[in-house]
């Protein structure tokens, strides 16, 4: 244990003078939280402003002066469309839907008739698509009106339409719709982590090779596990500093919230930090072995990065499972670990208690796989100190 304090020491130092690591460390975790949290909320902020505006975009609507007076009556504003409102909703450049209404609207209507309104958008414009269902359940409100005029006018109940009524209710705490819109942000603390750990293991694995510092070391007396030990110590120093300050600064972070409405729902506090830190530290050192792994077979630091692009590409890709499943949560995810974690994490956003087997199944997962990969680098490195 001596040699390894020694051998991390050493480590450490080398990994905290490169200026890569350094950069690393500031960017994808103390700027990391503020920056997505920013740029959630500017996102949360002009849907608000849209739905605030309360803005029609129509072709036409001289031409039905009972939809304008019911659109009015709803104290919403009618903009004209420009002429070419197509191609600006194709190019992206026209953020709300077109209601189109044809010249004989309020002749069709007066005779009983259903005149038809078009409400263009694009599917590949996302602002447009995401104003089109307000703009349909407001022409639908038209019609339900228009419905009861008429069933008034012959005498009928507009009530014999309805055979039930209908009442929505919201399971959902605030804290889990609040998770909906942050559901990205353990993506971005598990992808910090590893980012962070990428550069200090592939320097002191393959670097070293590649540097021709590494021979020497193993001709000290020191044991190879030790070795292992101590530059694993380095690096996984290195992976959970960043996992602590990547969960710190989305609570600085939340000052910089810009909508309204994320600000009042989402809650990250000082609770919500030590769990995320407790859950990512294990997750942290075994991403250090895993990388160090991957690395020690490689003779150029260049040829490292090469094959540790699959492990970025595994990690990055894990925690999806959960985000596209449509039959929710499995037991089997808790083993699977980045996947555990982001699991978990989305939990606490939720406002959910973590069990206990629910934090030590993913920590034995991490456990195993780090005493493995650690495992595999002491024997790579005694092979190589008998050649």
């Amino acid at each position: 244990m001596n040699t390894a304090l020694v051998v991390f020491r050493k480590e450490l130092l080398d990994a905290l003078r490169d200026r890569r690591t350094l950069l690393t460390v500031l960017l994808s975790s103390v700027a990391m939280g503020p920056l997505v949290l920013v740029l959630i909320s500017t996102l949360i902020d002009r849907l608000d402003r849209r739905a605030e505006a309360r803005e029609v975009v129509a072709v036409g609507i001289a031409q039905a002066p009972t939809l304008r007076n019911y659109l009015e009556r709803q104290t919403y504003t009618l903009k004209a469309a420009p002429s070419d409102y197509e191609q600006r909703l194709k190019d992206n450049q026209l953020g709300d839907p077109v209601v189109v209404i044809g010249a004989d609207f309020e002749a069709d209507l007066a005779r009983g008739e259903a005149p038809v309104v078009e409400v263009v958008l694009s599917s590949a414009n996302q602002q447009a698509q995401g104003g089109a269902q307000r703009v349909i359940n407001l022409l639908r409100g038209f019609n339900r009106e228009q419905a009861m005029l008429r069933l008034a006018v012959r005498g009928v109940a507009p009530g014999a339409l309805e055979a039930m009524q209908i009442q929505e209710r919201d399971l959902a705490n605030p804290a889990a719709r609040a998770a909906q819109l942050s559901i990205m942000v353990p993506f971005f603390v598990l992808m910090a982590v590893l980012y962070g750990a990428l550069n200090a293991a592939l320097d002191t694995t393959a670097g070293e090779r590649e540097r021709g510092s590494l021979e020497p070391l193993l001709m000290n007396p020191a044991t190879p596990l030790a070795l292992t030990v101590g530059k694993w110590g380095a690096v996984a120093s290195v992976a959970m500093l960043i996992a602590v300050l990547s969960c710190l600064s989305f609570l600085p972070g939340q000052w910089l919230l810009r909508s309204e409405s994320l600000s009042a729902m989402f809650r990250f506090g000082p609770r919500e930090a030590g769990v995320f830190i407790g859950l990512l530290l294990p997750l942290a050192g075994a991403l250090a072995a895993l990388l160090m792994a991957v690395a020690i077979r490689c003779r150029t630091f260049k040829e490292a990065q090469a094959n540790a692009t699959i492990v970025l590409l595994a990690m990055s890709m894990l925690p999806m499972i959960s985000v596209f499943s449509q039959s929710g949560e499995s037991p089997w995810q808790l083993w699977v670990p980045a996947l555990a974690q982001t699991t978990l994490m989305g939990r606490v956003l939720k406002g959910e208690t973590l069990a206990a087997a629910d934090v030590l199944i993913p920590l034995a997962a991490s456990t195993v796989l780090a005493v493995v990969c650690l495992g595999f680098v002491a024997r790579t490195l005694r092979a190589a100190a008998l050649k």
